[in-house]
């Protein structure tokens, strides 16, 4: 049994009818992308988000901590710096990230922190049974984050904190307006409109704090801090770990279409648009946190 969780097999039917059907899952690292992801797309990229989570995470004594979709175990070990005699439980799909947070963790000595393979809602711990529940860069889609605030709220004790980190409306607006570009050219309306689409699935300020109030919490708030991601050409900027083991496998389920002619014409644009600078990338960094009334 983990240490300060209750196990239970099932969760509630409302998590359970969360879940989404119509979208692709999200990627799940394999065992040569799970090193990559851990040297190239956390220090670059997944570091704004954890950053911006950990400056929020509430001081409190004997914390239980549980990190969803924890990847390769980022930022398990600042949690436990930043709380301490706290100790962490990381939930994720891929059995090959989890060999490298695993790993982390026994090169750094770390025995507060332990790590669980699971593969779907609702997760194999009963109502109530953390202080803090986290996610990072979780899918973007309405639906999902549903599910998964829900399920945030399910684990969390009284007064719990919920701390979700995630690019809010308007990041990666560059690749939105080569596509559409694109699609304009090829005369692709179906293309057109699930572009619209996608852009609309990530939320704002004001309507990321209305879905956690609705689901309950309490003292919600959310920070937004902009950031940039600069890549050199276009090849640079689809080869990058972090466009393809996190951006592309997103831009495709939220589109919900094969985007290799339209992704193409995006590499082409960018060196060409970009062929005396950097290509810029905006990133809204956003981080909700709220808490679970007593």
């Amino acid at each position: 049994m983990l240490a300060g969780a209750r196990m239970s097999d099932a969760g509630p039917p409302s998590v359970r009818s969360n879940r989404t059907t119509d979208r692709a899952p999200p990627m799940v690292l394999g065992a040569s992308d799970a090193a990559l992801f851990e040297t190239f797309v956390v220090p670059r990229y997944l570091s704004l988000f954890g950053e911006l989570a950990l400056e929020v995470l509430a001081h409190a004594r004997g914390a239980q901590v549980l990190h969803i979709g924890c990847r390769t175990g980022y930022p398990d070990r600042g949690i436990l710096l930043k709380l301490p005699n706290a100790h962490v439980t990381g939930c994720e799909a891929s059995s090959h990230a989890l060999g490298v947070a695993r790993a982390k963790a026994q090169t750094t000595g770390e025995k507060a922190i332990e790590y669980v393979e699971v593969k779907d809602f609702p997760l194999p711990f009963e109502d109530g049974s953390f202080s803090h529940v986290l996610s990072l860069h979780p899918p973007a889609d309405p639906a999902s984050r549903q599910g998964l605030l829900a399920e945030m709220h399910r684990l969390l004790t009284a007064h719990g904190q919920a701390v979700l980190a995630l690019p809010m409306r308007g990041s990666f607006i560059e690749v939105a307006d080569l596509l559409r570009e694109y699609a304009l050219k090829a005369d692709d309306a179906v293309l057109g409109q699930a572009i619209d689409r996608a852009v609309a699935l990530r939320p704002t300020v004001e309507s990321l704090a209305a879905e956690m109030e609705e689901l309950g919490f309490e003292y919600v708030d959310v920070d937004l801090r902009p950031a940039l991601l600069s890549f050199d050409a276009g090849r640079d900027f689809l080869e990058d770990p972090i466009t393809r083991l996190l951006l592309l496998s997103e831009f495709r389920r939220n589109l919900g279409l094969d985007l290799d002619k339209s992704m193409a014409y995006v590499r082409d644009s960018i060196d060409k648009y970009w062929s005396d600078s950097t290509f810029e990338l905006t990133i809204h960094v956003g981080c909700a946190t709220g808490r679970r009334a007593g």
